[in-house]
């Protein structure tokens, strides 16, 4: 009996649904990750994306006009999103980005995608996700790539000015992360539709979670197709099949909502009972029963490489922007607060994550936007963004403190911290993304001759087994290579390469090659000794997945440090820190791994081949964190560049922190002259601020000018650090004390 036979035995089959998820989407630089030598190169030769003069001119009108209209307190506190705004989205066609425009769409690229959702995500997170789903995995996605030619031309020009809403509706109650599971069914038959008898299906399904199916009127549906009087052949189950169903149409049941963390995006169920729809409801028509599955991992680029990261830039960006600003303007004893090394450590991290954020982010959509659709990285995207997302802010939660917990218009981050479980949930819990799908999906998707073994393995042709000997030599000899690259790598440090012009760059990208190199043989070992088993042992398998993630992450800081950077003297602490943080995460995976691997003598060997023999890996050290809190407050380009999302409003609380914010850096020098001025002669008693300004005034140590800059600054520092108030009824009022309400009628 050959070897083949034998691992045919052991080796678990994959399933037609597993094997539609491999099959689909595109291969990027995250193969060269998984094989031991990350592509810089290809990195750095990606066409830099900007936005055109059509997108540009979109950011700047209909994307600021909505920006203005929003009221996200007042949002967070009511029941729907107003009417107005859903009409203004519908009429500027926020819901037809991604439609071409011989339909009647925008056509944006993926990163103006990206950036117009991640700006109205740092205003609203439920605006920002009503904006994003239609531009997401959907109807309008899917009718673009498989629907027919009559499809198309109903319904993309109708979705493209808001005439329609649409939903999607996968998950059921039965069915979340097993989608591949869902009980709803339809059963081919013949009914009556318009007058006429059709073939087509009677469809019976209930789902939950559906975004917008509230206000939706055309319903996209995912159900498995049965055939049991063979009117389409002699197969029982034709598969997972997606259709197309109008919200008028009898039987579709849609408006019941759930209520996500309070935040008021449109997010509810959807059911039918024996619904007959024809055969030209199906997207793409009758020719695509049972490609449903196929039809959908291949369209989740959009949700999990645009959408759902953008909310985690947004996120950080929003909390870096605010938190740094309250940190300079905020002092206790005497001293701002950002200066004290407890909170030193929170800023540095949020502003290095911050940074790594939108490097990721640009790095990812322009990938996309060279018509790729790389499972994996968007994979790394979802997960890594989203999650990183949420550590910044409860950074900025722990930073701000009291005024970060009470609700208010001048809070900018209650709502984001509201809203932070609903990216981490969607599209694919985060858990199962990291656990399953990264070195899942990247370990058949990016191994040169793995998937080609594994059809062998599962092969009935005569020739499988000679085939099989051959790509099994093939295999050997790949991993041999990746042994002696880790060693050389591990021991010997002065071989490692780097391709960077910047010295600031070259150890780095050393350390990420050097971290990859350590991945390849890791990877393989644990496939030749667990086989079909790491697929279980999640454990182990995320670890290398975070390896894969963090080195892409590494190689996006260096893309965009060194193409995007508008002052590399100031945003040198930022990508320090990014680079350090990704690189030590990485590290620390390989460490937890050898550490955790359950075959003693191959973990033995493991140690050898990468040099693994404690558990120690580098920390981030107190002075870089010193230096880049430093360089977090002050009013410099990279903080713009990297919180460029964050649209000041008149009035909002951004408004109010960023006018603080200019307004103590222009008074610095005013500040100090005071403060030398109290300790040569003290104001007693010290009633106030103005106070003593006052009295300094009245000495002739300050002159008029100096004065009024004084005391307007102290005016917007006390606005800044001031929090929201209410009556004991809970209705809020302004800074005077009068009701917010009344203070607002009046001034209309």
């Amino acid at each position: 009996m050959s070897l083949r036979t034998n691992l045919k035995k052991v080796l678990p089959p994959i399933s037609v649904t597993e094997q539609e998820a491999l099959d689909a989407g595109d291969v990027w630089i995250e193969s060269s990750i998984y094989r031991g030598k990350p592509d810089m190169a290809a990195v750095r030769e990606l066409p830099t994306a900007q936005l055109t003069a059509d997108e540009q001119a979109f950011m700047d009108g209909p994307v600021q006009s909505l920006l203005e209209m929003i009221d996200d307190f007042e949002l967070a506190n009511g029941k729907h999103i107003p009417e107005e705004i859903l009409d203004f989205l519908g009429k500027n066609k926020f819901f037809a980005m991604i439609i071409p425009k011989k339909f009647g769409g925008l056509e944006f690229s993926p990163y103006a995608n990206s950036t117009v959702v991640t700006t109205i995500a740092t205003k609203s997170g439920a605006i920002a996700v009503t904006v994003m789903v239609p531009n997401s995995l959907g109807p309008g996605e899917l009718l673009m790539h498989y629907g027919t030619e009559q499809q198309q031309n109903y319904w993309l020009p109708r979705l493209a000015v808001g005439n329609d809403i649409p939903c999607f509706a996968l998950t059921s109650p039965e069915a979340g992360s097993d989608a591949g599971s869902i009980p709803d069914a339809a059963i081919v038959t013949k009914g009556e539709y318009e007058g006429e008898e059709v073939l087509g299906l009677r469809v019976s399904w209930d789902k939950r979670y559906i975004t917008l199916a509230p206000i939706a009127t055309v319903l996209g549906l995912a159900f498995k197709v049965f055939d049991p009087e063979q009117l389409l052949g002699d197969e029982l189950e034709l598969g997972i099949t997606c259709a197309l169903l109008p919200k008028s149409h009898p039987g579709v049941e849609l408006g019941n909502r759930h209520d996500p963390m309070g935040v008021r995006f449109y997010n509810g169920t959807t059911r039918g009972n024996d619904v007959f729809i024809p055969m030209d409801f199906i997207i793409g028509g009758q020719k695509n029963i049972g490609k449903g599955w196929q039809m959908l991992v291949s369209c989740l680029g959009a949700g999990r490489g645009i959408s759902l990261p953008a909310m985690g830039v947004a996120t950080a960006q929003t909390a870096f922007k605010s938190t740094a600003e309250y940190s300079f303007v905020r002092e206790q004893f005497g001293v701002p607060i950002g200066r004290f090394e407890g909170i030193q450590d929170k800023l540095a991290d949020i502003a290095g994550k911050t940074f790594l954020l939108e490097a990721m982010r640009v790095l990812t959509t322009e990938g996309l936007g060279e018509g790729l659709k790389p499972s994996v990285v968007t994979a790394i995207a979802k997960y890594h963004m989203t999650e990183l997302g949420r550590d910044v802010l409860n950074s900025a939660m722990d930073v701000q403190a009291g005024k970060a917990i009470q609700r208010g218009p001048q809070n900018t981050l209650a709502n984001g911290y509201s809203a932070l479980p609903i990216a981490i949930t969607v599209e694919g819990a985060n858990i199962l993304t990291r656990n399953l799908m990264i070195f899942g999906q990247g370990a058949m998707r990016c191994h040169p001759h793995l998937k080609e073994m594994v059809d062998l393995i599962h092969s009935d042709d005569a020739s499988a087994d000679a085939q099989f000997n051959k790509v099994l030599t093939k295999t050997v000899k790949f991993s041999v290579k990746n042994a002696l690259r880790s060693f050389t790598n591990s021991y010997l440090p002065f071989l490692r390469s780097a391709e960077s012009a910047l010295p600031e760059v070259r150890p780095y990208e050393k350390r990420l090659n050097a971290l990859s190199a350590k991945l390849a043989p890791l990877a393989d070992l644990s496939l030749l000794v667990l086989g079909g088993d790491l697929k279980k042992a999640e454990l182990l398998s995320a670890r290398l997945g975070d390896v894969i993630s963090y080195v892409y992450a590494s190689m996006a800081t260096v893309r965009f440090y060194e193409q995007r950077v508008e002052n590399r003297q100031q945003a040198l602490p930022y990508f320090q820190y990014a680079m350090e943080w990704s690189l030590q995460q990485g590290e620390k995976a390989i460490v937890d791994f050898v550490n955790n691997f359950p075959n003693m003598p191959t973990k033995g060997l493991m140690r050898v081949l990468t040099n693994t023999y404690t558990s120690s890996v580098s920390g981030i050290s107190d002075d870089l964190i010193r230096t880049l809190s430093e360089a977090a407050l002050q009013d410099s380009s990279i903080k713009d560049q990297i919180t460029h999302a964050v649209k000041v409003i008149p009035g909002d609380g951004n408004d109010i922190n960023e006018q603080a914010f200019k307004a103590k850096h222009a008074a610095m020098p005013l500040l100090s002259k005071v403060q030398k001025a109290l300790r040569k002669a003290p104001v007693v008693p010290f009633l106030s601020f103005e106070n003593a300004v006052t009295k300094l005034h009245e000495k002739g140590d300050l002159n008029d000018t100096e004065m009024e800059i004084l005391l307007e600054y102290n005016e917007k520092r006390k606005l800044s650090v001031r929090v929201d108030e209410y009556t004991f009824d809970m209705e809020l009022v302004d800074e005077n004390g009068d009701k917010f309400e009344e203070t607002k009628a009046n001034a209309a």
